[in-house]
């Protein structure tokens, strides 16, 4: 790739994205196209909308959030539907501040950072184009330059909304350089940018004694006033504060409840009225999102003070928790990984799997449900199916507690910890046993964890390694069967034919012979006892199953080995249960013999080319799985 000439290109877009024009001209535009005219928040709102929206099961997924964000699906839905649809059709929600809360690390700083991003894409397209007052401080709407006594009839003819008045700045200039002239006032298009400083803006506390609200709503020019001779000289003010830049776009409080109360006052006649107040000046008008993020305690603390109660009655309050979906949370681990210069060490297969199983452990609250424990109700949130229980069961266990998912172990934590596992010397590659006992030895150092917090942390370990085991001893039973999957299938397909003979009374045929044969129920029973189907439940197991089969039928669907989850675990477990000796022996003996080593070194190669694990981690996981098999 040529650098430079990508640098050209790019300068070249900006250059052939720039207008200027007249106040007239650009009336002519929004004749023609009226939605550079939308408010701030339908800007964002559309931005996400472009991206695209897919609905499933009366669920809607915004793939904007999909790159970043993991497992927060039904919080975002409410975030966007909620807040972002509502303020874009001008409800009231729009004269709301929008407060993000939730644990820390849990992803509303990266929320906030999405959409500073995405409108600033989304300004240098046709939909998101953004038009001001040239030379405005406050990338003025051109709108405000009509009359009050005329916008109704012009808003009419435009298909426009048109709220809020010239800033001081543009008011002084629309009499002294264009001596009133409205149609000759000049207008550009100007592009979102949290670098220039246009149409973001972003506000942090710090000391409150040395932070002055100049900070937020601009300051006095004192070396000006002398030549302009007076505070109220919109030429001797500087329009630079957050509230100033970020108007047409997004203002971000960062942890705004830690700010002082005086900082916080401007919002209540910016959010209720659109327009805050700055030196000696008339209320200033400001068409922005005002977004802000918090943690839990420190909102549980302002809403306590009976002072902020006006504040608080201004605020939309969406909680972020962390996510609960192990798959998801697995995703997570691998981008902040990915980012990291630590990518020359190999991570093998299920180490970040386990690292996550026990993340979301510690996020679950246990269920009232009965035979409802802590990895079932994992397996339910990650999409598995889970015997005894549907659907109906899953979104009770959702709703059954607000709170879910507002504590337990943050992902900064687990990366640290990865990360400590990561620069050990020498290391070429780590696995889940290096990651889970990176987290066991950190939980001693970890400020807030209490006494109890730590054993029960503890006990999702273990139970983290119990599942990795499983999947271990999965992963080594699959890599020694050359195609397992069709071997599988075809224990598969032959049990089917026998539980339909049997069902059926009828007989079967041998594939070889021809010769028809009764059911083979020696078959049916190694299957079935894999699962624990018993003697006498047998024969409701297998009507279920062919209910099953008619049902997809129906519905034009096959049944395969993986529609029924609970027979494909049997029919692995029966494929297992026939290898087991096999592994068992050739992993476990320390000087095998050549017929042996060939398989070992087959398998290895599996592993390697089919299962992404490296020559490092694939002897490892051999030699644990034959401890594992020896126990």
């Amino acid at each position: 790739m040529d650098i430079f000439k990508r640098i050209s290109e790019y300068q070249a877009e900006g250059e052939r994205l720039a207008w200027t024009g007249n106040f007239k001209e650009y009336i002519e535009l929004l004749r023609k196209d009226p939605t550079p005219a939308m408010t701030a928040h339908s800007r964002v709102y559309e931005m996400i909308e472009s991206y695209g929206v897919e609905e499933a099961g009366g669920r809607k997924t915004y793939k904007f959030f999909e790159q970043e964000i993991f497992g927060l699906d039904r919080a975002v839905e409410k975030l966007v539907e909620e807040y972002f649809h509502s303020a874009a059709r001008r409800l009231d929600v729009r004269k709301r501040i929008l407060l993000l809360m939730g644990p820390v690390s849990g992803g509303k700083s990266t929320i906030v950072t999405m959409l500073k991003k995405g409108l600033e894409s989304f300004s240098r397209t046709q939909k998101g184009a953004v038009y001001s007052i040239k030379g405005c401080p406050m990338h003025e709407d051109p709108l405000h330059l009509i009359p009050h006594e005329l916008r109704p009839e012009i808003e009419k003819e435009l298909n426009v909304r048109i709220e809020g008045n010239l800033c001081p700045s543009c008011q002084m200039r629309l009499n002294t350089e264009y001596d009133g002239q409205i149609e000759s006032v000049l207008v550009e298009r100007v592009f979102i940018s949290e670098d220039n400083r246009v149409g973001i803006g972003t506000f942090s506390p710090s000391d409150p004694k040395s932070q002055d609200i100049a900070d937020l709503t601009g300051s006095i020019d004192f070396s000006t006033i002398t030549e302009f001779g007076s505070e109220s000289d919109p030429r001797a003010y500087r329009f630079d504060g957050e509230l100033n830049k970020a108007n047409r776009g997004l203002m971000e409080f960062q942890e705004m409840l830690k700010c002082d109360e005086k900082f916080l006052w401007n919002l209540l006649s910016l959010t209720q009225e659109g327009n805050f107040k700055a030196g000696r000046f008339a209320l200033i008008s400001a068409d922005e999102l005002i977004v802000a993020h918090t943690n839990e305690t420190e909102y549980k603390s302002f809403i306590a003070n009976k002072k902020n109660e006006a504040l608080q009655s201004r605020m939309i309050v969406m909680p972020i928790p962390y996510n609960l979906k192990v798959s998801e949370e697995e995703k997570i681990y691998t981008k902040l990984i990915s980012q990291s210069d630590m990518r020359h060490i190999h991570i093998a297969p299920h180490a970040l799997r386990s690292a996550a199983i026990f993340s979301i452990l510690t996020r679950l609250k246990e269920t009232k449900k009965q035979g409802m424990d802590f990895v079932k109700k994992m397996r339910m949130y990650d999409g598995q199916e889970v015997e005894g229980f549907k659907d109906a069961d899953l979104k009770e266990m959702q709703n059954e507690y607000i709170e879910e998912g507002m504590s337990g172990i943050d992902p900064r934590y687990v990366i640290n910890r990865i990360s400590s596992a990561l620069i050990k010397q020498d290391m070429q590659c780590i696995n889940a046993l290096d990651v889970l006992r990176a987290l066991k030895d950190g939980l001693d150092q970890h400020p807030s964890i209490t006494k109890e917090e730590r054993e029960r942390y503890l006990n999702f370990i273990s139970i983290a390694r119990k599942e990795y085991d499983g999947l271990a001893k999965k992963e080594i039973q699959k890599a020694f069967v050359y195609s397992f999957e069709e071997s599988a299938r075809t224990l598969f397909e032959n049990y089917l034919d026998n539980i339909e003979a049997y069902c059926n009374w009828a007989k079967i045929k041998d594939p070889l012979t021809g010769e028809e044969m009764d059911p083979d129920e020696r078959l049916m029973r190694s299957i079935e006892e894999q699962i624990g189907v018993s003697e006498n439940a047998k024969k409701a197991f297998r009507e279920e199953i062919l209910i099953r089969i008619s049902s997809y039928s129906r519905k034009g669907k096959k049944f395969d080995f993986t529609s029924h989850e609970r027979l494909r675990e049997a029919v692995e477990k029966k494929l297992f249960t026939d290898l087991k000796d096999i592994v068992k022996i050739t992993t476990s003996t320390k000087t095998p013999d050549e017929s042996q080593l060939k398989r070992i070194n087959e398998v290895t190669k599996r592993l390697i080319d089919e299962h992404l694990y490296c020559s490092v981690c694939a002897n490892e996981l051999l030699r644990y799985v034959g401890s594992l098999l020896n126990r």
